[in-house]
């Protein structure tokens, strides 16, 4: 196979993942126009049709899906062999790509990392923030970060964080004209501040006691997608707000916040990097998963 046939089977990758050739000629570094013209003449090549193209989005078809499942994988190999050998240096380089929540990277990414990587100055970290189930492997990750309940069977998995517990805030101001709920089932009567996840649902307030489990689906006048507005506008005063304990607590101590249900809100597995076992041969994931490993 010629070198255009290689560099047009990795550009039909990058348009079948993105689901956009916007996407993948910005991360191929080329135009719009010629990578669609290097879609056409690879189907030409082949015979079959291997996008389904409409005015909005564009996804495989039935071989074309084939042929993604078949390259990724090989391309993703290809990727992390490279990134071994450049890591045969004496000091580890290269980029290190990795997908979390935000609430991970501000708390447990950022904090260590950033006292890390000034001494290795040919090693650059890349933080992608989402709140899906990435496919670290196929969405070309070097690792993720989940909590410990959501790890993949297949993949490594290094502890970086102690448990995590939820905490339900709010503003003296909100209480002040609202009677703090003594149970979850009185949270009906507030205006709760909701997440919403990247499926498009919204995440329900999970409360346990006694042996007593509940998913508590609140109502209220606002609902975000990531951690940080959800915070922001508790502290505005603009209900209640279920939140991470440990970016809560700052506020608690000096008054800016007052907890509520704190006897309802159980204790759950703490943050884990994963990767894949191909990935371990790579000195640059190495330091980061070292500087990262939660020690008690």
């Amino acid at each position: 196979m010629m070198t255009e046939d290689f560099n047009d089977l990795l550009a039909f990758v990058a348009v079948a993942q993105a689901r956009s050739f916007t996407g993948a000629a910005r991360q191929l570094g080329i135009s719009q126009s010629a990578l669609s013209h290097r879609m056409r003449s690879l189907e030409n090549r082949l015979g079959l049709r291997l996008l389904a193209r409409s005015t909005r989005s564009v996804s495989p078809t039935e071989a074309g899906e084939r042929l993604l499942q078949t390259l990724a994988p090989r391309f993703a190999d290809i990727h992390a062999e490279l990134a071994a050998l450049r890591d045969l240096r004496e000091q580890p380089a290269g980029i290190i790509r990795i997908t979390t929540a935000e609430h991970a990277a501000n708390t447990v990414l950022w904090p260590k990392l950033s006292q890390v990587l000034p001494k290795y100055p040919d090693l650059q970290v890349e933080i992608n923030i989402d709140y899906g189930l990435t496919d670290i492997v196929a969405q070309r990750f070097d690792a993720g970060v989940r909590l410990g309940e959501n790890l993949e069977k297949d993949m490594i998995a290094v502890r970086i964080s102690p448990d995590q517990r939820m905490a339900v805030v709010a503003t003296a101001d909100y209480f002040a004209n609202h009677s703090p709920p003594q149970t979850p089932q009185d949270l009906t009567e507030h205006d709760c501040i909701n997440l919403r996840l990247p499926h498009g649902g919204i995440l329900a307030w999970e409360f346990e006691r006694d042996g007593r489990c509940i998913n508590a689906h609140v109502q209220g006048q606002w609902v975000f997608n990531s951690s940080s507005p959800v915070l922001r506008a508790t502290l505005a005063g603009a209900g209640l707000g279920y939140v991470p304990e440990d970016v809560a607590l700052e506020h608690i101590a000096v008054g800016r916040l007052q907890r509520v249900l704190d006897e309802w809100c159980p204790s759950y597995a703490g943050y884990h990097l994963y990767y894949a076992s191909r990935r371990q041969s790579s000195r640059a994931l190495a330091v980061i998963v070292e500087a990262l490993r939660y020690r008690p």
